[in-house]
């Protein structure tokens, strides 16, 4: 049987032969949801509708699997996809209209 292991800060692990599309979305999902977080309190440009724009292409992207991505980038894309609808949902839930700024 073979064994596959994955690296984090931490050090290695071993993992299952499945377990890695697991990581591969937790990283991507994490990755982006902080990027879209950063970026939206450091430019005051970026609104909700950027980030359903990109939501968008991301779908657009989804659906075109004609050659078959393979799984490593459809758990990658699962993770973004679901990055920015959390990022978005967060957004939309703020206290006042959909969209607004936090102050400071």
């Amino acid at each position: 049987m073979a064994a596959f292991f994955f690296g984090t800060k931490e050090g290695v692990y071993p993992m299952t032969s499945t377990g890695w599309t697991q990581t591969t979305y937790d990283e991507a999902f994490e990755s982006t949801l902080a990027s879209l977080r950063k970026r939206r309190l450091d430019d005051p440009g970026f609104t909700a509708a950027d980030a359903r724009g990109i939501l968008r292409h991301l779908y657009v992207q989804e659906g075109n699997d004609q050659g078959g991505r393979g799984g490593y980038q459809d758990a990658m894309l699962s993770g973004m996809i679901h990055a920015h609808e959390r990022f978005l949902s967060e957004w939309d839930g703020e206290a006042g209209s959909p969209g607004t700024r936090p102050e400071g």
